[in-house]
């Protein structure tokens, strides 16, 4: 696969969806406020109505006490409003095919993330984002072989399973891809290295945690890897349990603010 190709075909989308990557590009400012970041925003109707409805959502736990946009903005947070943009950016909200149970594993695991990311030092809100864009790279696969990665799912189980497939096929994983997409957009270092080691590496355990958790929710019959393996010790085996109940409760929550 020529992964520059298909990194040139981001910028191609970019330029049909301006406000998406001016929110972006701007969200990457430290001296953006959000006010300013609501100001842009709010030229694209859809994307403020996201926020809005995702700020207002139970997830977030201030059901209908959100009444602007700069308020929704600092409640959910940049990396937030930069994730829902990039998901306008990459076209894959308005894709005709996608692989097969994209949306409903890409929910699952920005629940799952989001759910585990105080046990990695990070919040709840910027680990949803990481889950919620983990599958951008499949996207972009599925895009460039449909026929052939549809198969690979089909016959690989989500997680390590399948990356060693992509791998196998591709030259490179999903989320190893998805780090690519979103370091040429200018995203967070640790956001980008938390992609590329989810097989392997310190940086990736909350993203192969949240992927076991979402295997375990989508496939009854997904061989289980230990959660204390997995998180480097974070998530002991022990909490699996009400875990998966409280992310079921998340998914559903985070399903309907996002309209999927």
């Amino acid at each position: 696969m020529d992964i520059d190709a298909v990194l040139r075909s981001l910028d191609q989308m970019a330029s049909q969806r301006p406000v998406a990557a001016q929110i972006v590009a701007t969200s990457n400012n430290d001296n953006t406020g959000a006010s300013e970041l609501a100001a842009i925003l709010g030229a694209d109707v859809a994307l403020a109505a996201k926020v809005m409805k995702l700020a207002n959502s139970a997830y977030f736990g201030l059901s209908g006490k959100v009444t602007g946009l700069p308020f929704a903005v600092t409640v959910v947070g940049f990396n937030t409003v930069r994730a829902i943009a990039t998901v306008t950016l990459s076209g894959i909200d308005g894709a005709e095919v996608l692989p097969t149970g994209f949306w409903d594993t890409s929910v699952h695991l920005a629940a799952a993330a989001g759910s585990l990311g105080p046990a990695f030092q990070e919040t709840t809100a910027d680990a949803m984002c990481l889950g919620l864009l983990a599958q951008l790279g499949a996207a972009l696969l599925h895009h460039t072989d449909a026929e052939g990665y549809d198969q690979l799912v089909v016959t690989t189980g989500l997680g390590e399973e399948r990356f060693v497939a992509e791998v196998r096929r591709y030259g490179i994983s999903t989320p190893q891809l998805t780090a690519e997409a979103l370091q040429q957009w200018h995203f967070p270092v640790a956001m980008v290295a938390a992609l590329r080691e989810v097989q392997a590496g310190p940086e990736g355990a909350l993203l192969r945690t949240a992927y076991e958790i979402t295997a375990r929710l989508l496939q009854p019959g997904h061989r289980r890897t230990s959660l204390a393996r997995l998180s480097n010790g974070r998530v002991p085996e022990s909490q699996a349990a009400p875990r998966l109940a409280a992310i079921r409760d998340d998914v559903t929550a985070l399903r309907s603010a996002l309209g999927l």
